[in-house]
C-alpha cells in the first residue's frame, strides 16, 4: 500500500515541480524513478529498490505479466489521446516545412538511426530499427516547456509545436508496426507465416479501429450515451477495443487504439473538447504512475549497458547529424534563414510516448528471449533524458547564439473577440502587429478568422493560453470583454507572461467619469467603457486616424472625445509606423515630439475646423492659467 500511494504521490509532486519550473514533466518522472529504483541499490541497506515493480519474476507491485498488461493499458489510453489531437486538416494548413518534417523528417529519422544503433551498438536490424522508430517522436509535452521562456519568431515557434503533436500518433504508428513485424517473425526470421500475422495485426487493427470509431461517434451524434457517462464510456470503449482486437490479432491492440483516436480526431464530434480534457487529465494520472514505475523497474546492469563512450557516440550522432540532416532537408526553399534552421535542428527534445513505448517493447521482447531487446528502454531512455536536458538548458542561449531570440515582444494578446475587438485587431494586423484573439464564443472566433485574424477559442480560465508556445512573442494584454471580472481576472493570471510591456482592461461603468476610481491599467480613457465602445463600433464601424503635430492638439482630441459620443481614442501611431496602445491616463502619455505622429480612434470623422477650435480653446486655457 506504502509503495502504491508513493508512487501517485511522488508523480503528482513531480508534475508540480514541472509545472512550477517550466520544464518538460517527464524529466523530474523519471528521474525520480531512476532514484527509487535502480540507483537506491548504491544508498539503501541491503542494497534494494525502495519502488519493486517486479522483483525475482513472480514478486513485487506487479508479479509475473502484471507490470505488462498495465503498462500496455495506460499506453494504450495515451496513445489513443494522442491520436485525438491529430487533424488532417490541420497538417494541410500548417505549411510545407511541417508536412515535410513529419514524412522527409521522419525518413530521415528512422533510417539514420537504425544504421547508427546498429554499427555502434551492433544490433540486430529489427532492433535497430524498432530504436529508431522509437525516437521519431518528440511531442508537445517536451517542446512546449522548454520552449515556453524563449521568445521566438510566431514561424518558428509554430513549426516546432505543430511538429510535436502531428509527430507523436505518427511515430507511435511506426513504433508499433516494427515492433509487431518483430514479434511475428521471432526477432530475426521472417518467414511467409510471419509475414501473415504481420498483415494480421495490421488488417486488425485498422479495422477494429476504424470500425468502433465511427460506431461510438455515431453514439454520442444521436445521444445514445448520457453525457455524465460520455468519458468513461469512451474509456471503457478504448479498453475494450484494445483487449478485443488483442484477442483477434496477438499484440494488435496498440494498433487498433491510435487508428480509433486518430479517426475520431476527425470526426466532426459536438463533446470532442470534454473528451480530449478527460483524457488529458487521465493522461497526466497515468503518465505520472507510469514513468516512476518504468524508470524504477530498470536495474542497474540495464544503466551499465548504455555507460560507455559509445551512448555518447550515438547520442551525438543523433542530434548532432540527424536532426539537422532532417530539418534541412525539410525546409529546402521553404523561406527559412539558416539561423532559424540552426534553431529548430537544435531543440528536437524526445518525449513520453517514446519512453513509454520503449519501455513497454522492451519489456516484451526482452521476455520473448528476442537478441537485443534489452538495449532498448536503457538506449531510448538516455536519448529522452539527454535531449530533454540539453534543451531544457540550452535552448535560450542557443537561440541568443544563432540570433533568433525576440528583443521586443511586440505581439498583441486581445482578449475578447466582438465587433469591437475585431475592428481594432483588424487595424493592428494591418500595421504589422502580430494579433491574437481569444473568445469562448465560436461564433466570434470563427468571425475573427474570416477577416483573416488569428484567433483561438479558449477560456480565460483554462491553461490553454498559458501553454500555446505560439504567443511567445507577445508583450501586450488588452482584455477587452463586456465583463468586469472576465476583464480584471484576464489582468491577473495573464499580466505576468504576455503583459510584460503593458497590461490593459476597459473600465467597468463604476469607474467611468470619476478620475478618482480610474484604475491605472484602464484601456483608451476613463469615460469610454464596453457599451460606449460597442454603440459607437455599431454607427461608425471604422478606425481612423488624424494628423497631430503638437501636444496641444493632442491634448485638444482627448478633450473632444469626451464630449463627443460617437469617438474614443484608441492609439498613438509614431511617424516610424509604431503604434502605442493609449490608457485611460491619456495625459500622461510620454512624447518629446508629436510631428508627423497620427491619433488613432475609432468612429465618425472628424471636422478640422471642429479640431482647430478645440485646440485653440485648450491653448487659451493654458494661458490663462
Amino acid at each position: 500500500m506504502l509503495e502504491l500511494a508513493g508512487i501517485i504521490i511522488l508523480g503528482i509532486l513531480a508534475q508540480w515541480v514541472a509545472w512550477k519550473f517550466k520544464i518538460p514533466a517527464i524529466l523530474p518522472l523519471i528521474l525520480i524513478g531512476l532514484l527509487v529504483g535502480p540507483l537506491a541499490t548504491l544508498y539503501t541497506d541491503g542494497g534494494v529498490k525502495l519502488i519493486q515493480p517486479i522483483w525475482n519474476g513472480e514478486k513485487g507491485l506487479f508479479p509475473g505479466k502484471s507490470l505488462f498488461y498495465f503498462v500496455s493499458l495506460a499506453i494504450g489510453i495515451i496513445l489513443f489521446e494522442g491520436g485525438l489531437t491529430l487533424k488532417l486538416s490541420e497538417i494541410k494548413t500548417t505549411g510545407s516545412v511541417i508536412t515535410k518534417l513529419i514524412s522527409i523528417g521522419v525518413i530521415v529519422t528512422f533510417f539514420g538511426a537504425a544504421l547508427a544503433a546498429h554499427f555502434i551498438f551492433f544490433l540486430s536490424w529489427p532492433i535497430s530499427f524498432l530504436f529508431s522508430a522509437l525516437i521519431i517522436v518528440t511531442g508537445p509535452t517536451v517542446i512546449s516547456p522548454i520552449l515556453r521562456n524563449v521568445p521566438l519568431k510566431k514561424d518558428v515557434s509554430a513549426i516546432l509545436k505543430w511538429e510535436g503533436i502531428l509527430i507523436d500518433p505518427i511515430g507511435a504508428l511506426f513504433a508499433v508496426l516494427v515492433f509487431e513485424f518483430i514479434s511475428v517473425g521471432a526477432g530475426s526470421e521472417f518467414t511467409i507465416t510471419a509475414l501473415e500475422e504481420f498483415g494480421k495485426i495490421v488488417l486488425f487493427g485498422f479495422t477494429f479501429g476504424f470500425t468502433f470509431a465511427h460506431a461510438l461517434a455515431f453514439a454520442i451524434k444521436k445521444n445514445v450515451i448520457p453525457h455524465y457517462l460520455l468519458n468513461v464510456f469512451t474509456l471503457a470503449m478504448v479498453l475494450a477495443v484494445f483487449v478485443l482486437s488483442d484477442l483477434f490479432a496477438h499484440e494488435s491492440g496498440l494498433l487498433s487504439v491510435v487508428v480509433m483516436g486518430m479517426v475520431m480526431g476527425n470526426i466532426n464530434l459536438p463533446n470532442i473538447k470534454e473528451l480530449l480534457y478527460f483524457k488529458e487529465s487521465l493522461s497526466v494520472l497515468l503518465i505520472s504512475i507510469l514513468f516512476i514505475l518504468l524508470a524504477a523497474n530498470i536495474n542497474i546492469d540495464d544503466l551499465l549497458l548504455v555507460f560507455n563512450w559509445n551512448a555518447v557516440v550515438l547520442f551525438a550522432i543523433v542530434v548532432l547529424l540527424i536532426r539537422p540532416l532532417g530539418v534541412f532537408l525539410s525546409s529546402i526553399n521553404s523561406g527559412l534563414q539558416l539561423n532559424e534552421k540552426l534553431f529548430i535542428s537544435w531543440v528536437g527534445p524526445r518525449g513520453i510516448v517514446a519512453a513509454g513505448i520503449a519501455s513497454l517493447f522492451g519489456l516484451q521482447l526482452t521476455q520473448e528471449g528476442i537478441e537485443g531487446a534489452e538495449y532498448i528502454t536503457p538506449l531510448v531512455f538516455m536519448i529522452v533524458l539527454g535531449t530533454v536536458l540539453l534543451n531544457a538548458t540550452t535552448a535560450r542561449m542557443f537561440a541568443k547564439l544563432v540570433g533568433v531570440f525576440l528583443k521586443n515582444s511586440e505581439g498583441i494578446l486581445i482578449i475578447g473577440a466582438s465587433k469591437v475587438s475585431r475592428l481594432i485587431a483588424s487595424y493592428l494586423h494591418k500595421n504589422g502587429r502580430h494579433v491574437v484573439l481569444v473568445d469562448s464564443n465560436n461564433l466570434n472566433i470563427k468571425k475573427a478568422k474570416e477577416l483573416g485574424l488569428e484567433a483561438m477559442e479558449a477560456s480565460v480560465y483554462a491553461d490553454d493560453l498559458i501553454s500555446n508556445i505560439e504567443l511567445n512573442d507577445v508583450g501586450y494584454l488588452m482584455a477587452l470583454t463586456g465583463n468586469a471580472e472576465i476583464n480584471n481576472y484576464a489582468l491577473d493570471k495573464f499580466e505576468a507572461q504576455f503583459g510584460e510591456n503593458g497590461s490593459f482592461r476597459l473600465i467597468s461603468p463604476e469607474e467611468m467619469n470619476n478620475p478618482q476610481k480610474n484604475p491605472r491599467q484602464g484601456l483608451f480613457s476613463h469615460t469610454d467603457d464596453y457599451i460606449k465602445l460597442t454603440d459607437v463600433a455599431r454607427k461608425y464601424p471604422a478606425i481612423q486616424e488624424i494628423d497631430i503635430d503638437t501636444k496641444e492638439q493632442f491634448e485638444g482630441l482627448i478633450e473632444m472625445t469626451k464630449s463627443e459620443k460617437d469617438m474614443v481614442p484608441l492609439f498613438i501611431k509614431k511617424a516610424d509606423g509604431q503604434i502605442d496602445i493609449l490608457s485611460s491616463f491619456s495625459k500622461d502619455v510620454n512624447v518629446e515630439n508629436f510631428e508627423g505622429h497620427k491619433l488613432v480612434y475609432l468612429g465618425k470623422p472628424i471636422d478640422v475646423e471642429q479640431l482647430a477650435d478645440s485646440t485653440t480653446a485648450m491653448e487659451d486655457e493654458d494661458n490663462s492659467m
